[in-house]
């Protein structure tokens, strides 16, 4: 992204609504505002990288699912994939807007224990009752669908083909973000350090930028990722979520699949699935999974050896041999209390909105959440999907957000 679509001066002292965060969501709310016809007020996003090379959307795997087990979940992948399908026509059928699609080789889940069967199959009725095409699958059934699989051990297995794969969540980011600066939007080079609240506590006032500019707010929304709990205690407010990392690597195969690699969720908590026509993606994560700094990006090369790779190649015999084409590590806004989003405005500092804690679901559910976060800032309700379960309530009370299919 050129630093030359961003000011490093305000264009005003105040504005009513600041949007602290400018990649995927903090456009996508900054994009919805826009285009609704209610609102016609002033808006700052503030990004503290404008070349976004360390931001959680530029590392995303980029994939959509709807195997959830909260049929709430469910709907909002629903829309993502409506939206993601018609794109062009979201965006007001602009010509120069790409007609996507989603690659939908579906998410393969792989059971070996009765309870994670049983689980598959209550959130199967679930997915069906919401309109998804989930189908599950015997081991017989899954080795002649995809004979590659090693399925010795396994006993049940899920997998949607419908709206289920692979996007281009950048040229969603792209569109939404280069949509929003055409229609008014100001985009800021520059880092939040501080805010100041009313003498009640009850309001965001104002925030202050590291350069010592002083902003008046109406309305704040924190859209941060992974330093998401940094920004809300700048408010005085403490959220459970951390950055975690994730890695990834991209892969050939001395000897490539014949067919198209669903992303797998093998027990072991690895995931692999088709990338390129010759490549393939893997990721996880350390059996620790320690909290890091926001800015700690290296890489844990034994992990591959010692985790990813034996799971993939016992999974898929035909990766025994391999070869490492690129890899990375990113990071998830990881909420500990239920590795789901916390969203809508705090119980009493009542104009900070958060978008925060999507734990790896943020990009597929960007649609849904940013529609819904632009509602509640116009309209102070949803008038869409309600997302009320994903308030801030449940946070203070320590009552968890029910979702089973966590990644």
């Amino acid at each position: 992204m050129a630093t030359t679509q961003f000011t490093t001066t305000p264009t005003r002292n105040a504005y009513d609504i600041v949007i602290i965060g400018g990649a995927i969501y903090g456009s996508a709310v900054a994009w919805f505002l826009t285009d609704n016809s209610d609102f016609d007020g002033s808006i700052l996003v503030i990004e503290r990288d404008p070349s976004y090379a360390d931001c959680a959307t530029a590392h995303t795997n980029s994939c959509i699912r709807q195997q959830f087990s909260n049929p709430l979940n469910v709907q909002i992948s629903r829309f993502g994939a409506e939206f993601i399908k018609n794109f062009r026509g979201f965006m007001g059928g602009d010509p120069r807007v790409p007609e996507l699609s989603i690659q939908s080789y579906g998410y393969m889940y792989l059971a070996d224990t009765p309870a994670f069967a049983d689980q598959l199959c209550a959130s199967h009725a679930v997915q069906q009752q919401a309109g998804a095409a989930t189908q599950l699958m015997t081991p017989e059934e899954i080795k002649a669908a995809y004979p590659f699989y090693n399925v010795d051990d396994i006993l049940l297995g899920s997998i949607n083909l419908v709206d289920e794969g692979y996007w281009d969540g950048g040229t969603v980011f792209e569109w939404w973000r280069r949509s929003a600066r055409e229609r008014g939007v100001e985009y800021l080079a520059g880092e939040v350090t501080g805010m100041s609240l009313n003498t009640a506590g009850t309001r965001v006032e104002s925030v202050t930028l590291a350069s010592g500019e002083v902003i008046a707010c109406g309305q704040v929304v924190n859209a941060t990722g992974p330093r998401g709990a940094v920004t809300a205690r700048m408010a005085g407010i403490e959220i459970p979520v951390e950055p975690r990392k994730r890695f990834t690597w991209i892969f050939s195969a001395e000897t490539p699949l014949d067919r198209e690699l669903p992303l797998t969720i093998d027990p072991s908590g690895v995931h692999v699935r088709q990338d390129g026509p010759q490549t393939y993606l893997a990721g996880g994560h350390t059996d620790d999974d320690p909290a890091v700094a926001p800015d700690d990006f290296a890489m844990d090369h034994s992990l591959w050896q010692e985790k990813i790779w034996p799971a993939i190649a016992t999974r898929i015999p035909q990766f025994e041999a391999i070869r490492v084409v690129t890899e990375w590590t990113g990071h998830y806004d990881f909420n500990t209390l239920d590795q789901n989003a916390i969203v809508g405005p705090h119980d009493v500092v009542e104009n900070f909105h958060f978008l925060n804690g999507f734990s790896g679901h943020g990009l597929q559910q960007s649609p849904a959440m940013g529609r819904g976060a632009a509602e509640m800032l116009v309209y102070g309700a949803y008038r869409t999907l309600d997302l009320s379960p994903f308030g801030f309530d449940r946070i203070r009370q320590g009552r968890a957000f029910a979702e089973a299919a966590i990644i």
